[in-house]
C-alpha cells in the first residue's frame, strides 16, 4: 500500500523459551497468530478498520541465544469496515500498555489450549501437572515487551527495511573472527566478541533452524492472499493516485537499478555517506562483508 507503515515487535518472555525449544512449530505459529490477532482486534475496535500486516519471525540475539520475536510492518491506517473510506493514522498506533496486556492475555490462553491438546506432554520438565501452571504464572508477572517505531515515511522505505530481515540467518560469515578446532570467535555488537567451544557454537546455531516447511514470512489483513482481489483493490482505489503521487522525484529515481545504495540514499535523504563529515572529501570505504576465516 502507498501509505506509511509502523514497525511493531512482539517478544516472548524468557520463561517461555523452554517451550519454544520443545515445540518450536506450535510456539512460533502461536506467536504469529496471537500477535496478529492483537493488532487486528485493536484496529477493528478502535479504528473500525482492517490494516495490512506483514510479519517476519526472528529467534536469535547477537550472541545466538534463543530470543523468539516477530517483526511486523503495519499500515498506518486501514480500510474502514464499511469499505467506503480509508482510515488514516499518522504518528500513533496504540498505547504500549494496551498492546502488551492484550497480547499477554491472548498468548497465555493460547498456551493453555496447546497444553490441553498435549503439545507439551513429552516435555521432560512438565511431568508434574502443576509445573505448567507455575510456568505461566511466572511469565504472567512480567510486562511483555511490545515495541513500536514511528511510521516509515514512504512505502519504498518499508520494502528496503523488510528486505534486510527476510533472509537473515543467526550468524553471517562477516561476523566470524576466528575458527579453530578448539574455539569459534564471532563479533556480537561493535567491537565486542564471543568465543565458544565448537559444540556450544553448533548448539546455539541449530536451535534457530526452523521446522521443515515453516513459513517465517506471513501476511495478514489487507495483505492476506484471500483479500488480494477484494479489500486490497478497494483500498487502493480509495487511496487514489494522489496518495501515490506524494513520492518525490528523488524517490522515483531510486527505482533505477543502476544506482548504488549510496546513490539511492543520497537521492532519498540528501545524505552522501561517501563524503567525510569533517572535510567533505571522498572517503574510500572498504566492504564490510568478507569470506569466513581460512582454516588454521
Amino acid at each position: 500500500m502507498p501509505v506509511r507503515h509502523f514497525h511493531v515487535v512482539f517478544t516472548l518472555p524468557s520463561e517461555l523459551r523452554t517451550l519454544c525449544r520443545h515445540a518450536p512449530r506450535a510456539m512460533y505459529d502461536a506467536l504469529f497468530e496471537v500477535a496478529t490477532s492483537t493488532l487486528l482486534e485493536l484496529t477493528r475496535s478502535r479504528w473500525s478498520a482492517l490494516p495490512g500486516i506483514t510479519a517476519v519471525l526472528h529467534s536469535w540475539t547477537r550472541e545466538m541465544l534463543l530470543h523468539p520475536h516477530v517483526h511486523m510492518l503495519v499500515t498506518a491506517g486501514g480500510l474502514h469496515l464499511s469499505k467506503d473510506r480509508w482510515v488514516h493514522r499518522k504518528r500513533y498506533l496504540f498505547p504500549f500498555d494496551m498492546m502488551s496486556e492484550v497480547y499477554r492475555a491472548k498468548m497465555l490462553e493460547a498456551l493453555r489450549t496447546l497444553q490441553q491438546q498435549g503439545v507439551f506432554q513429552t516435555h521432560p520438565d512438565l511431568d508434574d501437572p502443576e509445573t505448567f501452571g507455575r510456568l505461566l504464572a511466572a511469565a504472567a508477572r512480567h510486562n511483555w515487551v511490545v515495541y513500536t517505531k514511528e511510521p516509515f515515511r514512504r512505502p519504498e522505505f518499508v520494502l528496503r527495511y523488510l528486505g534486510r530481515y527476510t533472509h537473515r540467518v543467526a550468524l553471517s560469515n562477516s561476523r566470524l573472527l576466528d575458527v579453530t578446532p578448539a574455539a569459534v570467535t564471532f563479533r556480537t555488537r561493535g567491537s565486542a566478541a564471543v568465543t565458544l567451544t565448537p559444540v556450544e557454537f553448533l548448539r546455539r546455531f541449530v536451535q534457530h533452524v526452523l521446522p521443515d516447511g515453516f513459513h517465517k514470512i506471513r501476511h495478514y489483513g489487507l495483505y492476506a492472499s484471500a483479500n488480494t482481489e477484494t479489500r486490497w483493490l478497494r483500498a487502493r482505489d480509495l487511496l487514489g493516485p494522489a496518495e501515490e503521487a506524494s513520492a518525490s522525484p528523488a524517490a522515483a529515481r531510486c527505482d533505477d537499478v543502476s544506482l548504488t545504495w549510496q546513490e539511492r540514499l543520497l537521492a532519498l535523504t540528501g545524505r552522501d555517506v561517501r563524503s567525510c563529515p569533517l572535510c567533505g572529501g571522498l572517503m574510500d570505504r572498504q566492504p564490510l562483508a568478507r569470506a569466513p576465516p581460512a582454516a588454521a
